[in-house]
Parts: C-alpha cells; sequence; structure tokens
C-alpha cells in the first residue's frame, strides 16, 4: 500500500532532523509538512536536544507552545543556524514557490537570517518549472485595486496571463500575521523567476511575493520509493 501524502511528508521530516544539532538556533516553517517537523522536534526535545526556534507564523508559535519546544524570536536571536519548512513547489536550483500557507512575508524574513535552509516535502512538490501552484504574493490593504492592476501589469510584460484572486477567508479577506493580504496568481508557468521576481519587487504595493530563489540549500522529497536529496549546487 502507498504511503499518504501526510506520512510522506512525517518521513521528509524525520530526515531533515537528523541535520539538526544539538544548540543550534532554529528557523521553523509553517504549513502542514513543518508542523510535522514540530511534533518530531518535540520529541526529540524531550529526550534532551537543546535547540531554540524562531516560529515563522503566530500558528508554529501556538504548536511550539502546546508541545513544549523552547522558542524565541529573531528580534532575540537575529542570525539562525538552520531553518527547516515547506514549499508549495519546488523547481530547478531549489528555486520555490511558498505562501500557499499565507506566513510568506515571514518565511522568508527568517530564511533569509538563516545560514542554511532546508526544505522538506513529499516529492509531488518537486517540478520541472515553477508556476503550476498559484504564486501568492502578499500586499498591503491599502490601494489594493492599483496593486492588482500592477500586478497584472507585470505579469503581461513577461508573457504571463491569469486570474488573480484575492484569497479569502469566508467572506473577508484572509489576512496575514503581518495584517496584510495575499493575491494568489493563476499565471502558469514562470520562466524567467529571478527578473520576474525583480519585477514584482518595484510595486510598491507588494510587501513580498512567493518565489524564493537562492534560499534553500537542500531539498528532502519523500515518495513511494524513500527518501531523495537534491542539493541547490547539484
Amino acid at each position: 500500500m502507498a504511503p499518504d501524502a501526510k506520512a510522506l511528508k512525517r518521513e521528509a521530516a524525520r530526515a531533515a532532523l537528523q541535520h539538526v544539532e544539538d544548540g543550534m538556533k532554529l528557523g521553523i516553517g509553517t504549513g502542514s509538512t513543518a508542523e510535522e517537523f514540530v511534533r518530531l522536534l518535540a520529541e526529540k526535545v524531550t529526550s534532551g536536544l537543546k535547540i531554540v526556534g524562531v516560529p515563522t507564523s503566530e500558528h508554529t508559535e501556538k504548536l511550539c507552545r502546546e508541545l513544549s519546544v523552547p522558542f524565541s524570536t529573531l528580534d532575540e536571536i537575529p542570525q539562525l543556524d538552520l531553518t527547516v519548512d515547506g514549499a508549495d513547489e519546488i523547481g530547478p536550483g531549489l528555486a520555490l514557490i511558498k505562501g500557499g500557507g499565507g506566513a510568506l512575508l515571514r518565511e522568508k524574513i527568517v530564511a533569509a537570517a538563516s545560514r542554511r535552509m532546508i526544505v522538506i516535502a513529499d516529492e509531488s512538490k518537486h517540478v520541472e518549472s515553477l508556476g503550476r501552484f498559484p504564486l501568492p504574493i502578499e500586499v498591503n490593504p491599502f490601494g489594493l485595486r492599483a496593486t492588482r492592476f500592477a500586478i497584472e501589469a507585470a505579469g503581461r510584460r513577461f508573457g504571463l496571463t491569469g486570474e488573480l484572486e484575492t484569497r479569502m477567508a469566508g467572506t473577508q479577506p484572509f489576512v496575514t500575521d503581518g495584517g496584510h493580504f495575499i493575491v494568489d496568481a493563476s499565471f502558469g508557468r514562470i520562466p524567467a523567476t529571478r527578473a520576474f521576481a525583480d519585477e514584482l519587487n518595484a510595486i510598491p504595493g507588494v510587501m513580498e511575493h512567493g518565489l524564493f530563489i537562492g534560499l534553500a540549500d537542500l531539498a528532502i522529497l519523500a515518495g513511494k520509493d524513500g527518501i531523495r536529496t537534491i542539493d541547490a549546487k547539484s
């Protein structure tokens, strides 16, 4: 019987835990795969592993508190040894799309403050090119319509078209931990990821986007045939 998605996520998380050493300062991601990592990390902490985590969201912070995983903030620990997080897509060179869980801004800040980043996922997240998963873009609520127009225009300059949807939570826009909205852009395949990332960065209303380029060092993928690792340099 093939393992289910949750079991695969747990196996990827278990493999990532082998890279965690005593005394480390850890960035701890957000999402269903990162949650499996937190649960396994908590077992190690109970057994005597000494670490301190910096959660990338209020949800992850709550989970760390419930499971007695020591945690702090980036203000108190501005430089981290390692971040372990999931991804919505993993492309060539370990370029990523992240943000399906709504924490992309804080995830990127934490990843950038880390010496290394390990991405954990099931093998279905590994793709030949990014863009099948809608690109999350975190935006300021002020001037939302103008920002959406600017995102659409940026897409057209790169030959990217598709629906832009403001993420909803019931009848109201989804609000990130930072008080922002998220626009999910169904652009399809994004060939020039770095150049398009720069284009989005130039839009004033865009707080951050889900293209994570040059941040991940290692991907750990779990599949029916076991664990596979991909190094960013390979």
